[in-house]
């Protein structure tokens, strides 16, 4: 599979330069990180959540956790897990379960755990179970500059 459509013209518009690494299937972030030999800290997952003002995508290290309430207080109302059909009809182009961590391509509100800035190399699920997308750092960095930035998440 290569990757949606969605991630490819989003990366394109914004001139972010990108590799796309193969690896044997997996089914959750931890995996993808093992499988593709790469430290987990730098693979980006993103997680969605729900609240009354609609979806968010919380994109933490995929050797975290998100802390549900943290996100709450930041946003100053509660959240919860979205639902799997929620999540699917959202990423639409993506395989269940394989989110890319780059919400404002599919026009969902964005919050990015603080241990995800200023890296060298940033990784995240390329819509399938396969794939992981890298970008630098730096890339990563301008593309949620505009984002909101918070300590979002604890280790497993």
């Amino acid at each position: 599979m290569t990757i949606p459509n969605t991630i490819h013209e989003y990366l394109n518009r914004a001139g972010v330069p990108y590799d796309i690494i193969m690896h044997g299937k997996t089914g959750c972030a931890l995996q993808n990180a093992n499988a593709a030999h790469i430290p987990c800290d730098k693979l980006a997952k993103g997680v969605v959540l729900r609240s009354a003002g609609g979806y968010i995508l919380a994109t933490i290290p995929a050797s975290r956790q998100v802390r549900l309430n943290e996100v709450g207080s930041f946003l100053h109302h509660p959240v919860c897990l979205a639902t799997e059909m929620e999540i699917r009809d959202l990423f639409d182009d993506c395989s269940p379960g394989a989110i890319p961590a780059l919400g404002d391509a599919y026009h969902i509100f964005n919050i990015i755990d603080n241990r995800l800035e200023g890296l060298g190399d940033i990784f995240f699920e390329g819509g399938d179970h396969y794939s992981l997308i890298h970008i630098k750092g730096k890339d990563f960095d301008a593309l949620t500059d505009d984002d909101l930035h918070a300590d979002i998440s604890r280790r497993h």
